[in-house]
């Protein structure tokens, strides 16, 4: 008997078995023989073909698949290149919904906020759980707006895989540079889908170029287009050597025909395709040893008689190796494309078994899982999402954060679908879980079963590292990989509408910062004033209206101000004395610090101590000295910016006894400041990479305006009929009242 678990709707045909669906949720409250069907509720759906009556085993083989046929994949892109409606038709075909959402009327799976349907954009990164061809895929839809670079950065760090989406008239763009950046950042393999092949402007030739040059990728074509533009109605297969054709009469694109091409038939396009294969199977041959050798030894006088399933197998070793990334094409918002989209993510991209995590290898098969986004709801609380990389997780399990040396229990256990979640009984590694009852738990935190693991966990990494002679340090990381949170660029003051709505507005705040790790909240020392700190212009608008429409707050704004920061020029050196009695107590201080600026970037001041600093001296009041040296660069001279790519060296420390760590904090604090002030200085001011594309007979006023910026043109490239100016101009200039 199954008492309290929720699993996926049913049909509405009264069949022997049960159709499981891939959304809504109802209660079992007999045994599955005895369930009768439901009307479902809420959002449309469908059952998946194949998952009918005898094709399931049990509950569990649908909760939890093989790790083999488990596919964590994240689609990611520029700014409008398509991605949240190449999901929604993902999520259409593979039987999720029953009907297509469009971005336009705000009915998307993925863009559930309010703000979202509003703007017609992707604010934070939903994920969503469905079924094609027997495999599990966790996908998440990311924002392609730069002021939430941060929602892409964690969900592309517990992914194993991902779809970059490019807009095929206009090939890589700013931001596609920013998130394959990123996807290297986290060795993430990567099928590159050209969207929008039925645009105006749309050239698949250049925009597979634009990837050869700009990203450095070498671009393997799976597909060639048949049509560009307004004629785009289909694509040809070129490891199959096949066309596919979508009706134009079918609504939904779900029929197509997939044809082999003839001679007789299309004699241009097989000419073509042998062309593109045969330069594929040597493109791939360079890349993979063992399929070269096959070639040579079985194939090189035909490359017609290799079997496709062959050169598939070596196309996902060279994708699993990152030397070359897949291509494919197609119109998501036409409907085409899109099913060997899904094919090919099933078929290139990696399981979680065959994705590298060295750290694995210490937790052995206790659990381990790296929380990488947390949301509130209103009902249940902290929702904290999570990546299993080994162990299982089940209801009412106590874990343990190792980042916050904290241990909490989990009270349920959730499957996510977007803005809906099924609850489930238990899920093993390799998939993304979405967890109730974690009050403590923040984005990036790793998660084990206890103390005692990570302990033993810790032991083996110091084992292996040993043996290999690594530094302990290294093994600390491997057990603490976390997420790198970006230093906001805007900042504004905002206030509560009465003195009585403060501590309402301090918890918002507290529950957004937790959600959104790039929001920063500081209070002024001069003002008093709450001061927001984000992203950009749109990140700061979205959090407020967040505020009034979840809290039901009408908080106001000040006017919104660029973050600078400053740094100095030479070295300088600073001694400084602190003498005071309080009571019957004498503090006293000697300090002497030098301050000089380093080449690489640093937002933190980078703290040396030279070699005549006393050690046990140093033991004891370390921790004051970094809290002085830290507060003293919170605030230069010149702004009251913050310092960055500075180093601070102590050379000399003098502590009369029984002086409090509070006064050595304040005399470092106050030397550090002294030096600075004495040394040349500079602000820094963000600037920002732009991108214009422009009619020829307007690049001239596009240019003048913004020399009138204080813009710097790095490039002017030729994009069929138009221009594109590439350079980099300061955010002051480009702010929304300057325009």
């Amino acid at each position: 008997m199954l008492t309290n678990l929720r699993i996926f709707a049913m049909s509405h045909q009264t069949i022997p078995s049960v159709y499981i669906n891939n959304i809504c949720c109802y209660k079992i409250r007999a045994s599955l023989r005895r369930l009768k069907p439901h009307v479902p509720l809420g959002r449309n759906c469908s059952s998946l073909p194949g998952l009918i009556g005898n094709d399931i085993k049990s509950l569990h083989s649908i909760i939890n698949p093989p790790i083999a046929k488990i596919r964590n994949i994240g689609i990611m892109a520029h700014i409008d290149a398509g991605k949240t409606t190449t999901t929604e038709r993902i999520l259409y075909y593979s039987g999720y919904t029953r009907s297509l959402g469009d971005v336009d009327d705000g009915d998307t799976v993925t863009d559930f906020m309010a703000q979202e349907r509003e703007r017609g954009i992707t604010i934070q990164s939903a994920a969503v759980t469905f079924d094609w061809k027997g495999y599990r895929v966790n996908l998440i839809d990311t924002p392609g707006h730069v002021d939430f670079t941060l929602e892409v950065e964690r969900c592309l760090r517990v992914l194993d895989g991902a779809v970059a989406v490019f807009d095929a008239s206009a090939g890589v763009e700013a931001q596609t540079l920013t998130v394959w950046r990123q996807a290297d950042k986290h060795n993430i393999p990567r099928i590159c889908f050209l969207n929008k092949m039925d645009k105006t402007g749309a050239s698949f030739k250049y925009a597979v170029e634009s990837i050869r040059e700009k990203l450095k990728a070498k671009p393997l074509l799976l597909q060639l287009p048949i049509g560009e533009a307004k004629t785009f109605k289909g694509v040809v297969d070129v490891v199959t050597k096949e066309k596919l054709l979508w009706n134009c009469n079918s609504n939904d694109g779900k029929d197509f025909e997939r044809k082999p091409l003839l001679e007789m038939n299309d004699p241009e396009l097989l000419k073509e395709t042998t062309e593109a294969r045969n330069a594929l199977i040597e493109q791939v041959a360079d890349l993979d040893d063992e399929f070269a050798d096959l070639v040579l030894e079985e194939f090189s006088e035909n490359f017609d008689l290799l079997p496709a399933e062959k050169l598939q197998t070596a196309i996902h070793r060279v994708t699993l190796a990152q030397t070359a990334v897949p291509v494919l094409c197609g119109s998501a918002l036409k409907n085409k494309g899109i099913q060997p989209l899904l094919d090919a993510v099933t078929m290139y991209l990696p399981s979680p078994e065959e994705r590298n995590y060295e750290f694995l290898q210490w937790y052995k098969d206790d659990l381990c899982a790296l929380a990488f986004k947390v949301l509130h709801d209103k009902q249940r609380g902290p929702l904290v999402f999570m990546r299993i990389y080994s162990g299982t997780i089940k209801p009412q399990l106590a874990i343990h954060n190792i980042n916050g040396n904290c241990t909490e229990r989990i009270s349920r256990l959730l499957l996510p679908f977007a803005d809906q979640h099924v609850e489930i009984p238990s899920l093993t590694a390799g998939n993304i879980a979405l967890t109730v009852g974690l009050k403590h738990t923040a984005t990036g935190d790793t998660i084990v079963s206890s103390k005692s693991s990570a302990l033993a966990a810790a032991r083996r990494a110091e084992r292996e590292g040993e043996k290999q002679h690594r530094q302990n340090n290294e093994a600390e990381r491997l057990l603490l990989a976390g997420v790198e949170i970006p230093e906001p660029v805007f900042f504004c003051t905002i206030e509560p509408p009465s003195l009585s709505k403060q501590p309402d507005l301090e918890h918002a705040l507290k529950c957004l910062q937790r959600e959104d790790p790039s929001l920063k909240v500081r209070l002024d020392p001069d003002s008093g004033q709450t001061v927001l700190c984000g992203m950009g212009e749109l990140h700061i608008e979205i959090i407020h209206d967040r505020i009034k429409r979840e809290y039901g707050l009408e908080t106001y704004l000040g006017p919104l101000q660029v973050a600078y920061r400053e740094t100095i020029l030479n070295s300088v050196r600073a001694t400084d004395t602190l003498d005071r009695t309080l009571g019957d107590k004498r503090h006293l201080v000697t300090v002497e610090v030098e301050a000089r600026p380093i080449e690489t970037s640093s937002v933190m001041p980078v703290i040396e101590y030279a070699e005549s600093i006393n050690e046990g001296l140093l033991k004891v009041s370390q921790e004051a000295i970094e809290n002085g040296i830290h507060s003293a660069c919170l605030q230069g001279p010149l702004l009251g910016s913050p310092i960055q790519d500075v180093a601070i060296t102590l050379h000399s420390l003098t502590i009369h006894p029984g002086t409090s760590t509070t006064m050595i904090s304040a005399c470092v604090s106050r030397c550090v400041q002294k030096a600075l002030k004495k040394a040349d200085k500079q602000v820094l001011e963000p600037l920002m990479n732009l991108e214009v594309t422009v009619a020829r007979d307007y690049l001239s006023p596009v240019l003048a305006d913004l020399a009138q910026r204080r813009g710097n043109i790095q490039e002017i490239q030729t994009r069929q009929d138009n221009k594109v100016v590439i350079g980099f101009v300061p955010l002051a200039e480009i702010m929304v009242g300057t325009l």
